[in-house]
Formats: C-alpha cells, structure tokens, sequence
C-alpha cells in the first residue's frame, strides 16, 4: 500500500535528513520547516524508523487540507479509514497544534477530532465506549495558515531514543543531533575523529555507529511493532537486513575525554550498550592536556556553555586550550555546537568558515565550522 509520509525534523536539519531518506531509496516529495515527506509503504516506515539517524520521529499522512470551519475538521476526520489501523481495544489519542489559523482552539480542535475518529469506529466495531486498553495510536492535526495535516505516529518515543544511552550525563545532546554533527563534518571513518569534551559519550558513540553501519534504531521498540496491521514477519526482516548490511571495522581512530571521571564512566558504558566500545579510546584528561600522535583531524565537540553547564571560568579554559592546539595544528578542523558567540573571536580569532542555526531541545545554538589547512603528502611528513 503506498502512502505519503513525513519525518519530522529539528529546525535546521531537514537537508540532512532529506538525504538519509533518499540513501533509503525513497523519493523525498516536500521539504519544509521541521518536515521531510516521502512516498513509501509500510516497509519505508518501518524502514526509516530503523535507519534514520537525525529525525525525530516517522508519521503517515493522511490528509491535507484546507480547514477554517471545525465541520471541515470533523468531515476529513470521519472520511479517515481509521478502522484499517486501530483495533478495538486501541489506545487512541488525538492532539493537535495550530498556527496563524482561523481554527484556533486547540481543546476544541482535539474534541472534535476524537468525537470525527469515533464516530468513524462506531461503525465498524460493535461498542460504545472504547476501552482503550491496546496498542497506542498518537494522531495529531497540525494545522498552519489554515492548512490542516492530519498524521498518524509509527516511531512511539522519539528517534533519538536509541536505547544505548542507560545513563546520561549533565545536560545530555540529543542522539539525532549528534548524528547530525558529525554527518555536516568533514569525517569519514578513514580520518581521526576526537571530542575533547565527551560528556556521556554521545558524539564518538554516534559516529562509530555510523563509520559501522548501525542502524540507530536497532536496539529499540516502536510503535508499530504492536500494531495488528503492520505484518512482524515484514519488521523481523527489515531488522535482519540492519544486522546483515553492519560493516565491523578495527580500524577506527575515535578519541574521548572528558575532564569529569564520573562522565567517562557513563560514556563507556553507553558505548558498551551500543555495541561500538571497542572503537573508542576514552580517557579521563583535562582538555588542557589533549594530545592525538595524528597531525590531522576533526574535532567535533558540544563544549559546555553558560546556559547549560559550566562558567565563564571553564568556557575560557576551554577555548584557551583549544587556540593552542589548533595554532600549533593547523591541519585540524574543529565543528563545534554551542550557543555561545564569543567562540570565534576566542578561538580563531576570524569567523567560522560556517555557521548553521540549529536547536538543542528548544534552545537555539549555531553550529561552527572551522576548516583546517589542507594537508599533503610533503607537510604530514614534515
């Protein structure tokens, strides 16, 4: 059966997650703010759920229209074969958001939604009252400029739930914007990978996962696996095909630290968990005292910043520490997620070759990214 669905993104990264979707094999068809569509069956939902590394979360759409009357909600609502997914004892719930929309009643545009999927029930299950004791079924109705997108979420908690992280540091980086720094780097699994700064592990647990070909969503359930009309024979094989298409390497160069012991305890253990702690060299070590035998490389850190964790005294540490190294390793790149704007001037004392604005929950912060010398032959030598 095919279908038009949507990952839902973090402002910011929906071209990157455009191009996941299309490594899938899938056509991407829109993509907007905080949304990529895509045509797809049930096989690409659960698919995407599996491999999508910087999503949050895979949604079928269906519907879109135009909505300024709540009649207009309940009719596209009721025409909705709502019955082809929810089973009768289906744990149903339905929310909704709305923006610069005539419909601006969110508790009423619920009421009506529920009262529009009910009634649509009714005639196909002989009850009443819906006991609601089954799988979950989340339905939102996103209406903007009186457009309304009614979607139905196949993920359950969001893609960044890997299942990996048991434990977490202070003010833990979200697993899909891990992925998604290291993916707008310079890295590949030939080259030094090394986050000074590791806190629990995130960044260089993501990237070994990516250079081995780990499907992020491995270790995980979702929704749909209790879904009567998702087949498991069809989810058992596309999770044998994640276990076939790993690439193992012993050759990784992913350097860690972390000044706090406590945070590289975690760190190892959620690499344990992800299966990549063989390919990670973590230490406890000042950033201060950072050293890699490699003259080139990608640093890509999440330093702590004012707002989140740390002082003005340990922020300028920090970028003291890394203005000595990169002065001295010019071959080095250095992609850094923060939200504070002194780090040019402190750091390189130039602006970032780039910079993309992104979000780390619901706090905005800039992605920079400063380019090293290119190295040759002659000069590693040297």
């Amino acid at each position: 059966m095919r279908m038009e669905l949507a990952a839902a993104v973090t402002f910011g990264l929906e071209a990157v997650a455009r191009r996941e979707i299309e490594g899938l094999g899938y056509k991407a068809l829109k993509t907007e703010d905080g949304r990529v569509t895509f045509e797809g069956d049930l096989r690409a939902a659960v698919r995407a759920n599996l491999w999508l590394r910087t999503a949050d979360r895979v949604q079928i759409v269906l519907s879109d229209v135009r909505a300024t009357e709540f009649e207009d909600i309940y009719q596209t609502m009721r025409g909705i074969s709502w019955e082809e997914w929810i089973s009768m004892e289906g744990n149903f719930t339905v929310n909704a958001v709305s923006v610069k929309s005539k419909l601006s009643s969110v508790p009423a545009i619920q009421k009506v939604g529920e009262r529009a999927l009910i009634d649509r029930l009714r005639e196909f299950y002989p009850i009443d009252r819906f006991p609601k004791t089954g799988a979950a079924f989340d339905i939102k109705i996103s209406l903007h400029k009186d457009r309304a997108v009614i979607t139905l979420d196949t993920t359950g908690p969001g893609l960044n739930k890997r299942g990996y992280r048991r434990l977490i540091g202070k003010a833990p980086l979200k697993e899909t914007l891990a992925a998604a720094m290291v993916e707008l780097s310079f890295w590949n699994p030939e080259r030094v990978l090394a986050d000074p700064c590791c806190g629990s592990g995130t960044i260089p647990i993501e990237a070994a996962m990516i250079a081995q070909n780990i499907a992020p969503g491995l270790s995980r359930k979702f929704a749909f696996d209790s879904w009567e009309a998702v087949d498991s024979s069809l989810v058992k094989e596309e999770r044998a095909r994640c276990y076939r298409q790993m690439t193992p390497r012993d050759d990784l160069r992913i350097y860690a630290s972390d000044i706090d012991p406590e945070a590289i305890k975690i760190a190892r253990e959620n690499a344990e968990e992800a299966g990549v702690e063989e390919s990670i060299d973590f230490k406890v070590r000042d950033v201060r005292d950072f050293r890699v035998p490699e003259s080139s490389g990608v640093m890509i850190s999440n330093p702590p910043y004012g707002e989140r964790i740390g002082d003005r005294e340990t922020i300028d540490r920090i970028y003291g520490a890394w203005r000595k190294f990169f002065s001295e390793n010019p071959y080095w790149s250095l992609f850094c997620l923060t939200s504070d704007k002194t780090v040019e001037d402190q750091v390189f004392g130039r602006p970032a070759d780039r910079r993309r604005k992104l979000y780390n929950g619901r706090m905005e912060v800039c992605y920079y990214q400063f380019h090293g010398e290119r190295p040759t032959r002659e000069n590693l030598e040297k």
